[in-house]
């Protein structure tokens, strides 16, 4: 089975995005660029809204990530002398090392260059370890979702539309971790009440429009 694209990177500026794009298919791999923002969301608050992704594979995220990294690394010689990173704790330091998703290769890169010559290394193994003690972490369903649970099945049993929504929100949501893995949004309970609220929802929502005819008939 083909691998779907998924996303890798997020950013504010189209151009920024369609840079990585370009950068990352002019070096082999296969990327897509996709305008995400929300749609009344960008037109009320303008620009800041905004938001761009540069989807993947997920089995190409390794090699992107080494990529990226290897430009980053020829990019440290023009570092400026007051760049932000220069001022972090080895504390701090290590927390972009740790989250690396979080922050841009160069960082990331830097940071490890600076704990390097603070006579600090990073320990492979260990930052391996915290890393995937993270994913474990990242990929945890969202906590308890009784409050939209019991909203789904009063929004379905009202009207059907809404709840057919809310249900398929529940049942369907997935996240991307950083290594590329797509998981549940929800636990396995919370996905099954949103089954059953999407389904109890288009049956409201069918009786409703029988109804409207019937009477309209009449």
């Amino acid at each position: 089975m083909q691998s779907q694209y998924v996303t890798y990177k997020k950013f504010p500026d189209a151009r920024e995005a369609m840079a990585l794009q370009h950068f990352l298919i002019e070096n082999g791999i296969e990327s897509l660029f996709a305008d995400t923002s929300p749609g009344i969301g960008s037109a009320m608050t303008g620009d800041y809204g905004k938001e761009y992704e540069v989807q993947l594979k997920p089995e190409q995220f390794e090699a992107a990530d080494q990529l990226l990294e290897s430009y980053a690394e020829s990019m440290i010689g023009s570092l400026p002398e007051d760049y932000y990173l220069l001022s972090f704790t080895d504390e701090e330091l290590y927390e972009v090392v740790l989250k690396h998703d979080e922050w841009n290769e160069f960082d990331y890169v830097l940071a490890r260059r600076l704990l390097a010559g603070r006579g600090k290394p990073v320990d492979e193994a260990e930052i391996q370890h915290l890393r995937q003690k993270r994913m474990e972490d990242l990929a945890k369903p969202e906590t308890d979702q009784s409050s939209w649970v019991w909203r789904g099945y009063g929004l379905a049993l009202a009207g059907g539309f809404f709840g057919v929504i809310t249900g398929y929100v529940l049942w369907t949501s997935k996240k991307t971790l950083p290594n590329g893995q797509v998981v549940p949004m929800y636990s396995d309970k919370d996905r099954m009440h949103g089954k059953i609220i999407l389904f109890v929802g288009i049956l409201v929502l069918i009786l409703t429009l029988l109804k409207i005819l019937l009477y309209s008939d009449n």
